[in-house]
């Protein structure tokens, strides 16, 4: 799995390229390198964008490495070496290692998601397993770094078939998603802005919070006090905090929300704890233990986001979240498709041993 979460971008000028199918020679090509990345990345990028742009397309014959050598005034190896990251790719492909043509049916996919969990790679790995082998997937992390996505976007722009993207931020849309083809964007997890006119696929934590958390309603009243611990460096939608709050003051819950799980708080007998961040969930099994309190017996715990180990940990830790699997199906019907698809994944509590 490629994963990349910062990075180096060159600019581009105006690209004019006049192609006529299997011909050696492309016309009037402006690239002109900048210091802010390899020569070899930079001719890399330009080429893809011309493919993506389909001012190359398939079948067609790419310059010789002599003469785009002599266009752009660079060395032989670099050329090459340009050639070979493409082909790789499965972006161009050789005849006697000569003559190089555009390849056949490759597609080029940009996945930016916020930041790496264990559920984003599920939904990769769902991603890739239903799209065919000639689908290339550029996978990047933003970690909500507005100016670190801004230039993943404005690099990417019209250099991929389809982009499938986290935004930053969940009130308002980036202004440098504008330069992408609204056709090929799909928008996943959270947003409270307009998306009338994009295709997304969201995961809703406010009113299915509210409703997951009342479908377990008789069993809470096990505890005593109901916990939400949103630590403040998650970048959780605020809103979650008020549906909670809404949903104990409606059903008579004693109920407290915490900025974090440190090292003077500690783990109380009748309490229930709903986790966002899974070092928490740590935190608190761990201080549990120390204060010789038993999981489910002694306290609760509902941890936001389905992980694979919390099948095998302390017997099973209940989750409430979306099927990031069926996200990565939908996702990839999309781009198999071309289909518009806007949807709320249905949020689910998976119950196991925790409460």
């Amino acid at each position: 799995m490629k994963i990349i979460s910062q990075g180096r971008f060159c600019g581009y000028f105006c690209i004019i390229s006049t192609v006529q199918h299997s011909t050696p020679y492309i016309g009037a090509m402006s690239l002109h390198f900048t210091n802010r990345n390899s020569k070899v990345q930079q001719l890399v990028d330009y080429i893809q964008k011309l493919i993506a742009s389909s001012e190359l397309k398939y079948g067609d014959k790419l310059p010789s490495i002599n003469q785009l050598s002599k266009e752009f005034h660079i060395s032989r190896d670099t050329v090459f070496k340009a050639f070979s990251d493409l082909k790789n790719r499965g972006i161009i492909e050789s005849v006697h290692g000569k003559n190089y043509y555009v390849s056949s049916v490759n597609k080029n996919i940009l996945l930016l998601l916020d930041e790496y969990t264990p559920f984003k790679e599920v939904l990769y790995n769902t991603l890739r397993h239903n799209l065919p082998g000639n689908y290339h997937i550029d996978l990047w992390f933003h970690q909500y770094n507005k100016q670190l996505f801004n230039q993943i976007i404005d690099h990417a722009a019209g250099m991929y078939n389809h982009y499938i993207v986290m935004n930053y931020h969940n009130e308002m849309i980036a202004d440098s998603m504008k330069k992408l083809d609204k056709k090929r964007l799909l928008l996943l997890d959270f947003g409270k802005f307009d998306k009338d006119d994009f295709s997304y696929l969201c995961q809703d934590f406010d009113e299915a919070l509210y409703q997951a958390l009342e479908s377990i309603k008789e069993r809470l009243r096990n505890f005593r006090k109901l916990y939400f611990v949103f630590n403040r460096s998650q970048k959780h939608p605020t809103s979650s905090k008020e549906y909670f709050s809404q949903f104990c003051i409606d059903n008579n819950f004693d109920f407290e929300i915490l900025d974090e799980v440190n090292e003077e708080s500690t783990i109380s007998s009748g309490s229930f704890y709903l986790v966002i961040k899974q070092e928490d969930i740590v935190k608190i099994i761990h201080k549990g233990r120390k204060e010789k309190l038993l999981l489910k017996q002694d306290y609760g715990l509902l941890a936001y986001n389905e992980n694979p180990f919390f099948e095998v940990i302390d017997g099973g830790i209940s989750s409430i979240s979306i099927d990031f699997r069926r996200m990565g199906e939908l996702a990839a019907a999309f781009v198999l498709s071309g289909e518009p698809i806007q949807a709320y994944l249905p949020t689910r509590i998976t119950e196991r041993n925790s409460y």
